[in-house]
């Protein structure tokens, strides 16, 4: 059997998009990922799905084996972005990052690419409100969440409100932002 040529001309970038929960980073990266010609939508929250047997969601109580978690899960999603980029699709990496050593572990293993990490940041009540009208309820009240990650992370990366976008306009917002051109499409 004659081997395949998997890889070809690297994708030019790496999108990280992030934001507290309900604030529409799958919805969004999903549509991210649909206007470019190739690309790959990897939802961190399906990798940590995968573990069937140990495995610890993040929760508000501090839980060292979830913390430890949220890593691997990262390190995989870096391991995805770099396969899906080699062979040309731009990966588009949805997760929640709120800490500063979160953001540094995705920057420091994808630095091979330009990253652009993005947070959409459409504030905790529009947060929430988005949360209890979507299939995928949490139970969790995550607002917490939007304090620590604009206290860590105001300085880095793209800040969208999208509280009153829609997702196609959260888009437009990211591509214009990112700097995105059609030749990355």
């Amino acid at each position: 059997m004659e081997l395949v040529p998997i890889d070809r001309a690297a994708a030019p970038a790496v999108v990280l998009l992030s934001g507290i929960p309900g604030s529409g980073k799958t919805t969004v990266a999903a549509a991210l990922a649909a206007r470019f010609a190739r690309s790959a939508h990897i939802e961190v929250d399906k990798l940590q799905s995968l573990i069937v047997s140990g495995g610890h969601w993040p929760t508000p109580d501090g839980d060292p084996e979830a913390d430890r978690q949220i890593f691997l899960r990262a390190r995989h999603a870096c391991l995805l972005a770099e396969s899906f980029g080699a062979a040309g699709f731009l990966p588009v990496v949805d997760d929640v990052v709120v800490r500063r050593s979160h953001l540094a572990f995705y920057r420091d293993r994808l630095k091979a690419h330009r990253f652009h990490p993005v947070f959409l940041a459409p504030g905790p009540d529009k947060a929430w409100e988005r949360n209890n009208a979507r299939h995928k309820r949490l139970t969790t009240d995550w607002s917490f969440l939007d304090e620590a990650m604009r206290a860590e992370l105001s300085a880095d990366g793209v800040w969208i409100d999208n509280a009153a976008l829609t997702a196609d306009e959260t888009v437009d917002a990211v591509i214009e932002a990112t700097g995105l051109t059609p030749e990355d499409r």
